[in-house]
């Protein structure tokens, strides 16, 4: 099925596109890359769809020859004849979860670098309005607005706190620049303030270059970060954005969950499929098709909702994640009671 879909896709992708790739001018192995990137993150996305169809059409092939019914006259049980499909998905969900945890991350990094770079023209790739984080125990930062392309922000402030949380230091800037060069920052109308017990020592000075002990990423991360990222650095990554008090968290949380639901619904997907395709049909395999499309677009429009709730509201995004395998789950059982009848 991906062998089939994936070359369709990709020649699409590439009618849509070809206007803004030879406009940017971007490289022939860059974008060859890209599209090998874009199979795999795409295959990962749409991994339901591929499943089920995938099962419908072998399962409703062995329906209309009358081999089902065959095998289950002969005294197998449902559930025995169900049995090959559980290892098959087995197998399934560990090469699914491999790929969540290490494959998929590099292809998304690769996909995103490349449509940021030559088709979005770095448009949004990092938080723009608003960024405040908290770097450590005692220092925190906010910038008004940043603009990702020039690498600059306005209204920057870095505060430092003693260990009974009272005010250090303040440095303030009207602008900050980050120097890729030589990674530090360029501050104008800089001014720093240090609280002293009677008086406090102001320093000014129109331009001021300095080091600061953070980057371009603790400032604001790119907002697939987390998406291009192996299962250990996310951990340590969610860990660190959770000391920051990002606003992004939540979406960090759902990249983290689904990585753990998707292998889980190559069983529940599976069940249905075969629940589904199981009979034989007046309407033969294009009935069973049409069934397994309409809810394998269903799982996915779900997943994709929940998802989006989750990142935009106060919803958990462990039960966002989740809710449609339990739903989807649900709909497994009655399925295969019925099947089993």
């Amino acid at each position: 099925m991906l062998v089939l879909f994936a070359p369709i896709g990709i020649v699409i992708d590439i009618s849509e596109k070809i206007g803004k790739i030879l406009e940017n001018k971007a490289p022939l192995g860059e974008t060859v890359m890209f599209y090998l990137n874009f199979t795999v993150y795409f295959a990962n996305f749409l991994f339901p769809i591929f499943l089920f169809l995938s099962i419908i059409w072998f399962t409703s092939k062995l329906a209309n020859n009358s081999e089902i019914i065959a095998i289950l006259s002969s005294g197998i049980s449902f559930t025995r004849f169900l049995r090959p499909y559980l290892i098959g998905a087995t197998l399934i969900s560990i090469l699914a979860l491999f790929m969540s945890f290490y494959l998929v991350p590099n292809a998304s990094k690769g996909y995103n670098e490349f449509r940021y770079k030559y088709l979005k023209k770095h448009h949004e790739t990092r938080e723009s309005n608003n960024v405040f984080k908290q770097l450590n125990d005692t220092q925190y930062i906010h910038v008004g607005n940043f603009n990702p392309s020039s690498k600059t922000g306005i209204e920057f402030t870095l505060e430092t706190f003693d260990k009974n949380n009272k005010l250090k230091e303040k440095i303030q800037a009207a602008s900050i620049r980050w120097n890729e060069q030589d990674s530090t920052y360029t501050l104008s109308a800089f001014k720093k303030r240090k609280v002293g017990e009677l008086n406090d020592i102001i320093i000014a000075e129109p331009i001021k270059d300095t080091l600061l002990n953070f980057d371009l990423d603790d400032l604001t991360p790119v907002i697939y970060m987390a998406e291009t990222l192996t299962i250990s650095d996310l951990n340590k990554f969610i860990e660190k954005e959770k000391q920051r008090g990002s606003s992004n968290i939540n979406s960090y949380l759902v990249v983290k969950y689904k990585k753990y639901s998707v292998p889980i619904s190559a069983f529940i997907l599976t069940i249905i499929a075969v629940s589904v395709s199981a009979m034989k049909r007046r309407g033969g395999m294009g009935l069973n098709l049409a069934l397994g499309i309409f809810i394998a677009f269903s799982y996915v429009f779900f997943d994709k909702m929940f998802g989006t709730l989750a990142e935009k509201s106060s919803m958990s995004p462990l039960l966002a994640v989740w809710l449609p395998n339990i739903l989807f789950g649900v709909l497994a059982i009655y399925l295969l009671k019925n099947a089993k009848r």
